[in-house]
């Protein structure tokens, strides 16, 4: 089998199960786990891609994580998916035969793949809320709350992320290309809020402004940085879905009828100044 970017083919004793994986492509990648029998993957509802046969479908309310808790403590771990946007379910792929068996999950958008051990970074990882795309079963789908945000900015709601806790494998999909920084103890770092990926428990997230009048105008940027300070570890993504997305819908427009080519000399001022938006 060809070794991919990312490989992992270590066992070790933990509560999650400790499965194999590989994940393959470039700009756009898919995600191959490999099952001894017994163990679980658990993954949202349309990432799944193909899989062995040996390999058992079963849908469960809330993440898995809680095992055979009673139907409060399901109903806890679903409603915390709930907030973030997600699905009261999730999928569980189980190898019900001997031998080896293989599942594979795809991103929906360009981008990478990151595989993170939480036992290697605190337990603990918080991301951009609908980053989730597997993990082995035994690892929690919660709910972060930047509270000390302004939540007037985010509809009352504050600055909602997921966050993933336990000691196994959980692979997050980011948007376009993913840079790694690690920050020292009072170490801070400018990011625009959607390229905002991953970071661990320890860095504090916080929201500065980003200049003055004419850059929050003409820049484009948002009013707004995303201040990130160490000590942790943070993942920062390069193409947001929303930027994507944002582009996509301005390039249907400008050939909709209006008749304002990508070149237009107003372009988005032009927008902003004739009220649509």
């Amino acid at each position: 089998m060809s070794q991919g970017p990312w490989t992992h083919h270590h066992r070790s004793a933990g509560v999650a199960d400790d499965i194999d994986f590989e994940i393959k492509g470039q700009e756009l990648q898919f995600l191959e786990i490999e099952l001894d029998p017994g163990e679980s993957a658990v993954a949202e509802a349309g990432a799944f891609v193909w899989k062995d046969a040996s390999v058992q479908m079963t849908t469960v309310f809330g993440d898995g994580s809680a095992g055979d808790a009673g139907f409060m403590g399901k109903l806890l771990g679903a409603g915390k998916r709930l907030v973030t946007g997600e699905s009261l379910f999730t999928t569980v792929f189980t190898h019900q035969g001997g031998g080896k068996a293989k599942v594979a999950f795809g991103s929906p958008t360009p981008g990478s793949i990151l595989p993170i051990k939480l036992d290697q970074v605190g337990g603990t990882l918080i991301c951009q809320k609908d980053s989730f795309l597997a993990a082995a079963k035994g690892v929690s789908i919660g709910v972060h709350f930047q509270q000390r945000i302004m939540t007037g900015l985010f509809g009352g709601e504050g600055f909602i992320m997921q966050k993933l806790e336990g000691d196994g494998w959980v692979f997050v999909q980011m948007g376009g290309a993913l840079v790694e920084r690690e920050l020292k103890a009072g170490e801070s770092l400018h990011v625009d809020t959607g390229c905002v990926a991953a970071f661990t428990a320890g860095v504090d997230f916080d929201l500065v402004k980003a200049g003055g009048v004419k850059s929050m105008l003409f820049g484009g940027e948002g009013l707004f940085f995303a201040r990130l300070t160490g000590p942790g570890t943070v993942w920062i993504q390069s193409l947001p879905f929303s930027r994507l997305a944002g582009r996509m819908l301005a390039a249907a427009g400008s050939y909709g009828g209006q008749n304002r080519g990508e070149g237009s000399v107003l372009g988005g001022l032009g927008d902003l100044i004739g009220g649509n938006r």
